[in-house]
């Protein structure tokens, strides 16, 4: 993840997928308001609801009009996958290059 240089907006994304993958919004359970999210986290309430749309789009959660947005089903899983391609992909290779030039060996790692 990148370090304080992350816009808000992927900030608000990573925090609603972690919320996701981890269980803190189980699937069918209703998301917090674009307003509670927006003052919880001191955010704009515009950039919220950009987040909430992304998620909207790629089918994550779902809309009851009038109601709120719900965690859709098979959300965790399909999350899960893609932030794990994502890792392996962009975090993965830096942090295995990081470990060489260190002399660090994952199984090391394991037991401390």
């Amino acid at each position: 993840m990148a370090g304080h240089s992350q816009p808000v907006y992927l900030k608000l994304r990573d925090l609603i997928a972690a919320g996701i993958i981890d269980g803190t919004f189980p699937e069918g359970a209703m998301l917090p308001s674009v307003r509670a999210l927006a003052a919880e986290q001191g955010a704009n309430p515009l950039t919220v609801a950009k987040a909430y749309q992304q998620f909207q789009l790629d089918g994550l959660v779902e809309v009851q009009r009038g109601v709120g947005m719900f965690v859709a089903r098979g959300a965790a899983e399909r999350l899960r996958r893609s932030e794990r391609e994502a890792f392996l992909a962009n975090e993965w290779p830096q942090i295995r290059a990081r470990m060489e030039r260190l002399g660090l060996v994952a199984k090391d790692l394991l037991t401390t």
